[in-house]
C-alpha cells in the first residue's frame, strides 16, 4: 500500500492541523472543552485517517478511511464557519484555512476516486 508519509494531501493535512492548534491557542478559554476540542479532533482526524488507510491491505478498506478523512474535513469546515460567526478566527486567517481545507477535500476526493 501506499507510504502515507509521501502523500501531499497527508503532508498538507498535517500541516493544517498545526495551523488549527495555533489558531484555537487565542479562543476564549471557555471553549477548551467545546468548539477548540471538536475542531482539533476534527483536524487531527484528517491525516490520521488517512495515515490509517493507507497501512491497511486493500485498496477498499483505504477508500473506507478517505471517506472518513472527508467527513471530518467537513466537520471542521462547519467548525471554522462558525468560529469566524462568533469572531473567534479573524476574515483572513478564516479564508486562508477554507481554501486549504478546499484544496485539501478535493485531493481526498480525487485520491478516492483513482482507487479501484
Amino acid at each position: 500500500m501506499n507510504n502515507f508519509r509521501e502523500l501531499i494531501v497527508w503532508q498538507r493535512s498535517i500541516n493544517l492541523v498545526v495551523k488549527i492548534y495555533e489558531i484555537t491557542k487565542e479562543f476564549p478559554k471557555e471553549e477548551k472543552f467545546n468548539l477548540v476540542s471538536q475542531m482539533q479532533r476534527a483536524a487531527t482526524s484528517i491525516p490520521s485517517n488517512i495515515a490509517e488507510g493507507a497501512g491497511r491491505n486493500t485498496n477498499n478498506f483505504f477508500k473506507h478511511f478517505l471517506t472518513i478523512a472527508i467527513g471530518s474535513s467537513h466537520e471542521l469546515e462547519t467548525q471554522i464557519i462558525i468560529s469566524k460567526q462568533l469572531g473567534y478566527i479573524n476574515e483572513d486567517d478564516c479564508g486562508m484555512i477554507l481554501t486549504e481545507l478546499n484544496s485539501i477535500q478535493k485531493m481526498l476526493y480525487a485520491l478516492h476516486n483513482s482507487l479501484q
